[in-house]
């Protein structure tokens, strides 16, 4: 049981990593053709950026088939992408891009680092120049600004959260607000 619990935990943590890697390659490299959507306004309910979620659920769904099939421990690491997957949800299309019916605009902490990071992300138009390419992790908010000023020597300009006009949240406070 808790040698399951340990897998599930790693494989929640590696998914992060591979996340971070697969946002800067793949996402912002040749998978941009599906991502450009996650960087300009939705007009609906979806956008083809789903389509990775969509994509990653199919492996997790098919690990957990062939784990209760007898290939263990492929059902707890199916598991444990389903858990990150969850997470994600939470963290990134709720509090960060507000998908959600409600909103919630964290004022400090982990919490607040983590959507002041995402918001950085979203700072650059365009695939090139972006920071921040984790989902569950956030590098210093000191750390990002000081990496876009690098890249970008021309002011850069807090965006308001994406959404359509429809279920947009009124706006949230400048993504360059130190993290104190």
């Amino acid at each position: 049981m808790l040698s399951n619990a340990l897998i599930v935990v790693t494989t929640i943590v590696l998914m992060e990593v591979f996340s971070i890697v697969a946002h800067k390659y793949v996402m912002h490299g040749f998978g941009w053709g599906w991502h450009r959507s996650h960087h300009e306004p939705r007009t609906g309910w979806f956008e083809k950026n789903d389509l990775y979620a969509v994509v990653f659920a199919g492996i997790a769904i098919a690990l957990i088939y062939a784990g209760t099939r007898g290939r263990h421990p492929l059902e707890w690491i199916g598991a444990g992408m389903t858990a990150y997957g969850f997470l994600y949800f939470v963290a990134h299309d709720g509090l960060v891009h507000r998908r959600w019916p409600f909103t919630y605009t964290p004022r400090r902490g982990y919490l607040k680092r983590l959507y002041q990071a995402h918001r950085l992300h979203h700072a650059v138009a365009g695939k090139e120049g972006a920071v921040s390419f984790g989902f569950l992790y956030a590098p210093p908010v000191a750390t990002l600004k000081r990496q876009l000023r690098e890249g970008h020597p021309a002011p850069l300009r807090p965006r308001p959260p994406r959404g359509d006009a429809a279920t947009a949240a009124p706006a949230a406070p400048p993504a360059f607000e130190d993290a104190t």
